[in-house]
């Protein structure tokens, strides 16, 4: 687990073997400690390299999906970049490197678990990943990028299962040549601060109406498209059977 003191020697035999698995030897170690230190624990912290680490994460990924994948469209690998830089995503890196073991975090964070949390460990890896850079270089830190992501570059995710629901629900409709749903706000309840917003979608050629909700218009349609994905899908196998 983290420590809020002085570095201890479990500690530092966490780092050697966090070192190992990265594969870098870096010139200047403390660009490597300010990386692991969050906010919580001290003024110099690992935002900054956060930052530089995300912008080059982005366009590094961007650009092995661009030689990787050249009969996929821009929209596609768009989604394909946003899953694989996501929090989630980076957060499964940090295990794999067991980031939780060396992250300097302050007292607070350490009652409240923070050395598991997918936020604090996901941005801990695009802070390594500006260190790498500060330290060695752009080719260094791509080098890094690629070898960590390795498996996930090699086997994306199913491009369908990227598309949000009303996208998935408006091919759909295309592919049978129907008209596209709309969207109608049909109450919103509960206080300013904690709205629900309702939201019908209809599909009238086909008879459809189903209703969602969520915290914005936004997600209340995208659980109204995803009820709706259902109906159509169903009443279409049925016109097929």
């Amino acid at each position: 687990m983290a420590q809020s003191q002085a570095p201890s020697e479990a500690h530092n035999r966490a780092i050697d073997a966090l070192l190992k698995k990265l594969d870098y030897s870096f010139n200047d170690i403390s660009l490597l400690h300010e990386a692991l230190t969050h906010r919580s624990f001290a003024a110099r912290n690992n935002e900054r390299l956060e930052f530089l680490g995300d912008g080059i994460l982005n366009f590094v990924i961007a650009d092995e999906l661009f030689k990787r994948y050249s009969d996929v469209q821009e929209g596609d690998l768009s989604r394909l970049r946003a899953n694989l830089v996501n929090k989630e995503s980076l957060a499964d890196i940090a295990c794999d490197l067991q980031l939780g073991d060396v992250i300097q975090l302050g007292s607070g964070e350490l009652k409240s678990g923070g050395f598991r949390r997918p936020s604090i460990l996901a941005d801990a890896v695009e802070s390594i990943l500006g260190a790498v850079y500060c330290d060695g270089g752009f080719e260094a830190c791509r080098s890094l990028i690629v070898r960590l992501y390795s498996d996930k570059l090699a086997s994306p995710t199913d491009l369908q299962s990227l598309k949000d629901p009303k996208t998935r629900l408006q091919e759909l409709l295309q592919s049978r040549k129907y008209p596209l749903p709309a969207y109608k706000v049909s109450n919103i309840s509960g206080r300013a601060h904690a709205q629900v917003f309702h939201v019908q979608c209809s599909i009238d050629k086909l008879g459809i109406e189903v209703e969602g909700e969520g915290k914005s218009r936004r997600k209340a349609e995208q659980v109204a498209a995803e009820k709706a994905i259902g109906k159509v899908e169903k009443l279409f196998s049925e016109k097929n059977a």
